[in-house]
């Protein structure tokens, strides 16, 4: 799990601006430039649009995000314009109408007007200075962009860190993994066969005039993406949204558990929240799950998902708010035959659904995560009963918080043996441990999608102590 705040439905945020009839832009645009300045002080999209008024929150959304892609290229342009940044919120409505105005979403003379009118409903003071940087904006427009697209961060809309840190991981897909987190990810179902079969439900979804492509065992990648509550029988559990990477978690573990995996199979699932993970294990199999999570808040998403899926008596689940490193303060002394480390991570895998991630990470955060993911390792493995599994994974493309944790690992506890796993998952088609929808060929045709980016490791304990 991102270390950062992960949206209630990330797959299904993303949306057009608001239709004729909606709220007024400048309204939209004050509560965007609220967002944005946010992300500026250091907190999540998710924090901030949290805060925006519901009947404002679909339009905002679609507009923030719109912005948190160009935002490289706007803050350039801003600086460009007017070198000392002014108070946080004015800024951030320049940020937003100057990263909006490099789009398509409204006319640059309608963004203008709009952001001037939002201006002088919240610093009328400083609506002269936005009207004059927007209109010296579309005056100059060319040669601004074409300076601005000089910086890097601005041409490619990422950290200048976040840059050469892919291109050193990754120098033959850097520039396709930038230009894939540009683009909002699809939503991807993942259906609870405890309610039926995947065919049964994409039947359903087409007697809707919705449409999917299979993916994975349980997975269906819609055509189009819709608000989740329009899903048949998405609040009776039938079906949740659960990315294609994020899928592979529950396979992997229950196909190396194989004739071990018996009803009441005792299984730790360490950083748990939103549950994605620990949803699909229970709709899978019969086990004694224990679901942990450092934040007590998220972990009442959890909480309220195991409750909307209406799981069979015969599993059980348990879910604790608690630091899973501090294992005296919350382990019982019985070990588990399975962990699931779905470690705290950058969420350099998934910016294409939060896209504000790559601005709030700061170099610095890495290794202090390595830190983190290496001392969740330590103390978990002596807990894995003898002959268990753990499966080790996270959301992020930087090979320090993939490959590397588990090589290292492996250096401290020599007698941990290293099963097939994925390994390192690129959100881009031409990787070929990707695939186009990580299924068999079968499933090629229809939308192609390789998934968010993650990492996976599968270890086994010795048998014998």
């Amino acid at each position: 799990m991102s270390a950062s705040s992960r949206s209630r439905n990330p797959a299904s945020r993303d949306s057009s601006p608001a239709p004729a009839g909606a709220p007024p832009l400048w309204r939209l645009l004050t509560h965007c430039a609220d967002a944005v300045a946010a992300v500026q002080g250091g907190r999540s999209l998710t924090e901030a649009l949290d805060a925006c008024p519901p009947a404002l929150r679909p339009g905002t959304q679609a507009l923030s995000f719109a912005v948190m892609r160009r935002l490289g290229l706007a803050r350039r342009l801003r600086a460009l314009l007017v070198p000392k940044a002014p108070a946080p919120w004015v800024d951030g409505l320049l940020l937003s109408a100057l990263a909006l105005a490099c789009g398509t979403e409204y006319s640059a003379h309608t963004l203008v007007d709009q952001a001037v009118d939002a201006a002088k409903r919240r610093a009328r003071p400083a609506s002269g200075l936005v009207n004059a940087v927007l209109r010296r904006f579309l005056r100059e427009r060319d040669p601004l962009l074409a300076q601005a697209e000089q910086d890097d961060e601005a041409r490619w809309n990422h950290p200048r860190w976040w840059i050469a840190q892919l291109q050193k991981d990754w120098p033959d897909h850097w520039q396709a993994l930038l230009q894939t987190n540009q683009q909002p990810g699809p939503l991807v179902l993942r259906v609870n066969r405890r309610h039926g079969s995947r065919d049964a439900y994409l039947a359903r979804l087409r007697a809707t005039g919705l449409d999917a492509t299979p993916v994975l065992d349980d997975g269906l990648l819609l055509s189009q993406p819709v608000p989740v509550h329009q899903l048949p029988g998405f609040d009776l559990g039938d079906v949740s949204v659960q990315d294609t990477s994020a899928q592979r978690a529950a396979g992997l573990l229950l196909q190396a558990l194989g004739p071990s995996l018996r009803p009441g199979t005792r299984v730790l699932d360490a950083c748990s929240a939103p549950g994605g993970k620990t949803a699909h294990l229970l709709e899978a199999a019969d086990l004694d799950l224990l679901a942990l999570d450092a934040d007590a808040k998220r972990l009442q998403r959890v909480d309220e998902t195991l409750q909307r899926l209406r799981l069979p008596a015969t599993t059980r689940a348990t879910t604790r708010a608690a630091d899973a490193a501090d294992t005296a303060a919350w382990w019982d002394g019985r070990p588990f035959d399975a962990i699931v480390l779905d470690a705290p991570c950058s969420g350099s895998g998934i910016v294409r659904r939060h896209p504000d991630a790559r601005w709030l990470r700061r170099p610095t955060d890495i290794p202090a995560l390595a830190d983190t993911q290496d001392r969740l390792l330590d103390a978990l493995w002596p807990l894995l009963a003898p002959g268990g599994h753990l499966l080790y994974c996270t959301c992020s493309l930087f090979k320090q918080e993939g490959g590397q944790r588990i090589d290292a690992f492996l250096q401290r506890q020599p007698g941990a043996s290293r099963l097939p796993a994925p390994g390192h998952l690129l959100p881009v088609v031409e990787y070929p441990e990707g695939g186009p929808s990580g299924g068999s060929p079968a499933e090629s045709a229809g939308p192609r999608d390789p998934g968010d980016g993650f990492y996976y490791a599968l270890l086994r304990k010795p048998a014998t102590r």
